[in-house]
């Protein structure tokens, strides 16, 4: 019986696959077809993208769709637990509304596969266009979501299947967007070039925690919880006609031209992937885990449990977060510059045995009560953020050849995002709850010494571009 049903199984994989490829194909087509703007490259193919069209280009994608990331986080610790998870047990609400955080760390290696795919078949520009879109509008279709109060189950299903939508677009989103500036980066400055994309993070972030501190700041509780908590995610809408605009707008990559004049594509990247470079995918994604855990547990878990334990107010704790990071914008190109002075992986090492000596302080600065010393936590943690973060999308990028490598970066930074964060904020939260802060740090720093040994594994050479 289980024979016959794994038949049927895999005949129902392969025919939705084919489906979905061809719309994919007429969609892409579509695009090249009526929203390619003339250029003056156009009567020179071998001309080069214009510095700012790369880097504003890759910036702008990653800053939106971050955004779109973060503006649920911080909805999913003050607004949906209330909305859409409705309890008498409110640690039961925040952590059903953070189970629903974790769906798009889930569907992101999804996004990673199948943009990753066309992105090494068909190519970065059309890919990162499509990227962008799907997130967009399962961004925009949360603002307009009614709530459990208005249509029961169906509220909080609906919210799942668009934060599925957000992980789908993010997953093809980041890849693309890094490969977008280091494939147009000289040899001496990957790193450099590959700290743009990363930069849309914290700004991302400032974007979405200020815009959530505007709205609670000039509007009643009960307005906010009406409708004030839905203008980010629709607003989010011209943020993305901005980054289509101008995505449309940049040429293919040198690297990925010179691949199809050179006849250098395969057949199906994945596969390629897994079978000649199963060993860089696998330590690339436990190098980047503890990437993601810091940060998560920087943000995301530290004002659930900072407002709801500590005692701090919302407004208070998101000042202070929004300061903190400052100091991961400003580390991120510092990070990049000392990464193309001593090598990518060199400077993930420091800043992973850094993070791993933050594990053992998280519970005494955490714990502390004193706000200046939790300030100052927050800015320590978010300055190793940006050690780690900044030098990380030309790390990977590295590790794989032009044939693959939309498919190899994009699929190990969100496996790394699946283990190093789906779940981060609730088994922090469950921790410290049935433990202690202590043992959160304890957390933090055994995933820090997974990355450093996968780090240590690693071949200290590079693919060449």
């Amino acid at each position: 019986m289980s024979k016959y049903l794994g038949a049927i199984v895999l005949e129902f994989k392969r025919v939705f696959t084919s489906y979905y490829i061809c719309c994919f194909q007429k969609f892409a087509s579509i695009l090249q077809k009526y929203f390619t703007f003339p250029m003056k490259e156009s009567s020179n193919p071998k001309k080069e993208n214009s510095l700012k069209h790369v880097l504003f280009g890759s910036l702008i994608g990653t800053t939106i769709e971050f955004f779109d990331f973060y503006i649920y986080a911080n909805a999913a610790v003050l607004v949906f637990p209330q909305l859409f998870f409705p309890s008498s047990d409110s640690t039961n609400s925040v952590l059903l509304s953070l189970a629903t955080f974790s769906i798009a760390f889930l569907s992101r290696p999804l996004g990673s596969a199948v943009f990753g795919h066309y992105g090494d078949k068909v190519g970065r520009k059309t890919t990162l266009v499509i990227a962008l879109l799907t997130m967009g509008i399962s961004t925009v279709s949360i603002g307009f979501l009614p709530s459990y109060a208005s249509i029961g189950i169906a509220a909080p299903l609906l919210l799942m299947l668009c934060r599925f939508g957000q992980g789908v677009g993010l997953g093809g989103e980041w890849g693309g967007a890094v490969l977008l500036a280091i494939e147009n980066a000289p040899p001496n400055k990957r790193a450099w070039y590959g700290m743009f994309p990363q930069l849309g993070a914290p700004i991302g972030l400032l974007l979405s925690g200020g815009t959530f501190l505007i709205l609670t700041d000039t509007m009643s509780a009960e307005a906010f919880l009406d409708y004030g908590w839905r203008i980010p995610f629709i607003a989010s809408s011209l943020l993305v006609v901005v980054g289509f605009y101008i995505r449309l707008k940049i040429t293919e990559t040198p690297a990925f031209e010179n691949a199809k004049i050179e006849k250098e594509e395969v057949k199906v990247p994945f596969f390629t992937l897994l079978k000649f470079y199963k060993n860089q995918l696998i330590f690339g994604t436990f190098a980047a885990i503890t990437t993601f855990l810091v940060f998560y547990l920087m943000t995301v878990f530290t004002l659930s449990w900072a407002t709801s334990d500590l005692g701090y107010s919302k407004r208070d704790f998101l000042l202070m977060q929004l300061f903190s990071v400052l100091f991961f914008a400003f580390f991120i190109p510092v990070s990049a510059i000392l990464a193309d002075r001593i090598g990518r992986r060199k400077m993930l090492i420091y800043a992973t045995i850094a993070i791993a000596i933050f594990g053992f302080v998280f519970s005494f600065f955490l714990n502390s009560g004193s706000s200046f010393l939790v300030t100052f936590f927050l800015c320590l943690g978010m300055t190793l953020m940006g050690f780690t973060y900044g030098p990380l999308g030309t790390f990977l990028s590295e590790l794989f050849p032009t044939n693959v490598r939309y498919s190899g970066t994009s699929l190990a930074f969100n496996m790394a995002g699946i283990i190093g964060a789906a779940f981060a904020p609730m088994i922090a939260i469950w921790l410290a709850t049935h433990y202690s802060l202590t043992y959160v740090g304890f957390y933090l720093s055994a995933a820090a010494c997974i990355s450093l040994f996968s780090l240590l594994m690693i071949s200290k050479e590079e693919h060449k571009f």
